[in-house]
């Protein structure tokens, strides 16, 4: 009895080095004894799989693990190279070219998700490694005109600095005066609505779209958005007229409708959810359905007088959360040696009135102090109670409807342009990239 368990598991170890043998995509068919049937793509086993387990890839998209019995029957294919597989390496793409002509678009990508490939090594994702990897994984991206991929990070969106955003105007401005139609940004999500807000204040008169995306699902899960995303970008990013930096993801759970957001007024909402970003205070700009752009608000147009960033960015200020039981000592210390804070207030705009003297005592030194709301929808109004009139007596600026982390950019933008508070005050005041919306409906569903 011992010697037949130890010949059939002998023989099963023996088809499963066999299979591990193959070439990467062979299709394999798996026949049980009891008559199930077990079909898919051979995958690469990563280090953490039993050694007497096979990798298949399944026509869903999910990976599973098959463990193989002495029962079992095995038959086998040579790989194919159908559509949408990735091109092996050195392959040539369709949308690499050392002088792309005129309609191309630049890609440039920073990490995160969306520019993120399974390693089966491991069993993880790691980053998609230059142009060839790219477009081999997303082959529908030049589809509709050549794409040229420019590296710029390779980190997590929560990894990405302010000095990161004036690096990527940078990059986006070049690529422009190059000759680009459009700039598409893949990003981490984290992150994305700050880096969108920094674009926005930092680039001007654009020629086209920035257009930055993300990715909510990792690429080894069927239900991946990525390469769906990554496309609508794109299609975005070819738009003959609009130039404003714009945030592109699913609009709701259908796939193939996409919300453009306004750079300045997007947030990500749901941690996981493939519609998580969602625009506030107002309508998402656009919605892209079937490849038709339609607008729901006038859009800024293209420029003609030539891209240039506006900066630099002063990092010397900080987003600060008032929150009950906030000591007045612990805030005042938080922002002694800062030229600006922003204070995300609950309500209309307010904090304990305990918080008054540091505040008083900041703006007396010249540090620009500033008012949002922590509320989704809604701004800011000083004149209704009276802890808001003494803040705006002692030298707070009120910043109406902005988002907490929009206002928080646009100081540090607005720091890095002057050094003089009051000027710093009216650069905040001063509708810049659509950020402020004066009129709100009352009953607007969103």
């Amino acid at each position: 009895m011992a010697d037949n368990a130890a010949i059939e598991k002998s023989r099963a170890a023996e088809s499963v080095a066999r299979l591990r043998s193959m070439a990467i995509g062979t299709q394999v068919e798996v026949r049980r004894a009891d008559g199930q049937v077990v079909r898919g793509t051979l995958v690469p086993a990563h280090d953490f799989s039993d050694p007497g387990i096979v990798q298949l890839k399944l026509d869903s998209g999910y990976n599973i693990g098959v463990r193989l019995g002495p029962a079992d029957s095995v038959r086998t294919e040579p790989p194919s190279s159908g559509p949408g597989e990735p091109r092996p390496a050195g392959a040539a793409s369709s949308g690499t070219q050392k002088r792309p002509p005129t309609g191309w678009v630049a890609l440039l990508t920073t990490g995160g998700t969306i520019a993120s490939r399974v390693d089966y090594r491991t069993g993880g994702v790691r980053p998609a490694k230059g142009e060839e990897e790219i477009l081999a994984f997303y082959p529908d991206l030049a589809r509709s005109g050549p794409v040229r991929v420019v590296p710029v990070f390779d980190v997590l969106s929560e990894d990405i600095a302010p000095a990161d955003w004036h690096t990527l105007a940078d990059r986006v401005a070049t690529s422009f005066r190059e000759g680009a139609q459009g700039v598409v940004i893949a990003h981490g999500t984290d992150t994305l609505g700050f880096t969108a807000a920094a674009l926005s204040f930092l680039l001007e008169n654009l020629p086209g779209p920035v257009v930055l995306v993300g990715a909510q699902r990792s690429p080894d899960r069927p239900s991946s958005d990525g390469p769906s995303n990554l496309a609508a970008a794109v299609r975005v990013a070819r738009h003959p007229e609009l130039a404003e930096v714009v945030v592109v993801m699913h609009e709701g759970l259908s796939d193939d409708r996409f919300a453009v957001h306004r750079g300045t007024r997007v947030r990500k909402m749901h941690s996981s959810r493939r519609d998580a970003f969602q625009s506030r205070n107002g309508p998402t700009l656009a919605t892209l359905a079937e490849d038709t752009l339609a607008f729901h608000m006038p859009f800024r147009g293209r420029s003609s007088k030539g891209v240039r960033v506006s900066g630099p960015i002063d990092a010397r200020a900080a987003l600060l959360w008032f929150y009950p039981g906030l000591e007045p000592k612990r805030a005042e210390a938080m922002v002694r040696d800062l030229q600006g804070v922003v204070l995300a207030g609950t309500g209309l705009g307010h904090v304990s009135s305990a918080h008054l003297p540091w505040i008083r005592a900041a703006v007396d030194r010249g540090t620009v102090v500033a008012m949002t709301t922590q509320c989704l929808e809604g701004g800011v109004d000083p004149l209704v109670y009276a802890t808001g009139r003494e803040l705006l007596r002692g030298g707070v600026v009120y910043l109406g409807d902005l988002l907490p982390e929009t206002a928080y950019v646009k100081l540090l933008w607005a720091l890095g342009s002057s050094t003089d508070p009051a000027r710093v005050k009216e650069r905040m005041l001063e509708d810049r990239a659509g950020e402020f919306e004066p009129r709100h409906e009352p009953n607007e569903a969103r």
